[in-house]
């Protein structure tokens, strides 16, 4: 693995991540309205239920890492991976993967290297993180425009340990996979437990588009998160 040389730093793969905080809310959303979302990426929704799309909304705090410490917003599709055959349920759920479809950063070094190293879809934006209660909340603001204000409730706890992950992304035409993995502690889940309210950003309204606000169908949050990615693969 090759490094790679971001705004004159050598970055080194695989990219560390040593601790983060990460919380996230999962919503089953309409599916074609997921589809229509991201057509651009060519890729296609899981349907995990019939009719029915994830679509996963997830902010982190990157306290220590090689990118750096700094903030980041998510919206998250899981999908089927280029050249899976579709199916209804839970067979499309165990093979699903996470299709990237917009981060905003509030830092710039972390975006050009997100977006040079995997195509990750990057902007800076303002994020507002408030972490140190058991309620944890985002306030998302792009271009001076509120895009979310995002509640989560405590949830019970669970056993942590080792995951793996597989993102996707698609930027400047050309579709990635990045392996990952995550080892979590402090883990903390409840059914719903999500409250959100949109601004009046255009991807605050593509989430409109999909249904939100709406009932989620779990909330997590981890206090203690180590990650890995490696080097993009081009589909």
């Amino acid at each position: 693995m090759a490094p790679h040389t971001i705004q004159g730093r050598t970055v080194s793969m695989p990219v560390r991540v040593r601790n983060a905080t990460v919380c996230s809310a999962m919503y089953a959303v309409r599916a074609d309205a997921a589809r229509a979302v991201i057509a651009y990426s060519g890729l296609d929704v899981a349907e995990v239920f019939p009719g029915k799309a994830i679509c996963q909304l997830v902010f982190v705090d990157y306290r220590d890492g090689d990118l750096d410490a700094y903030h980041e917003f998510g919206v998250v599709f899981l999908i089927r991976p280029p050249g899976v055959t579709g199916s209804v349920g839970m067979n499309d759920l165990r093979q699903a993967g996470a299709f990237v479809h917009w981060l905003p950063v509030d830092q710039g070094f972390t975006r050009e290297a997100g977006r040079t190293l995997w195509g990750f879809p990057k902007e800076l934006a303002d994020i507002e993180l408030r972490l140190r209660s058991p309620y944890k909340r985002c306030i998302l603001r792009k271009d001076g425009r509120l895009v979310l204000d995002m509640l989560l409730k405590p949830g019970v706890p669970v056993p942590g340990g080792p995951a793996s992950l597989s993102a996707y992304t698609h930027l400047d035409g050309v579709t990635r996979h990045i392996p990952a993995w995550m080892r979590v502690r402090g883990v903390r889940v409840r059914p719903g437990g999500a409250l959100i309210r949109l601004g009046n950003h255009p991807i605050a309204k593509e989430l409109s588009e999909l249904g939100l606000p709406k009932t989620a169908l779990l909330s997590a949050t981890v206090s203690h998160a180590a990650m890995s990615f490696e080097d993009a693969e081009i589909v």
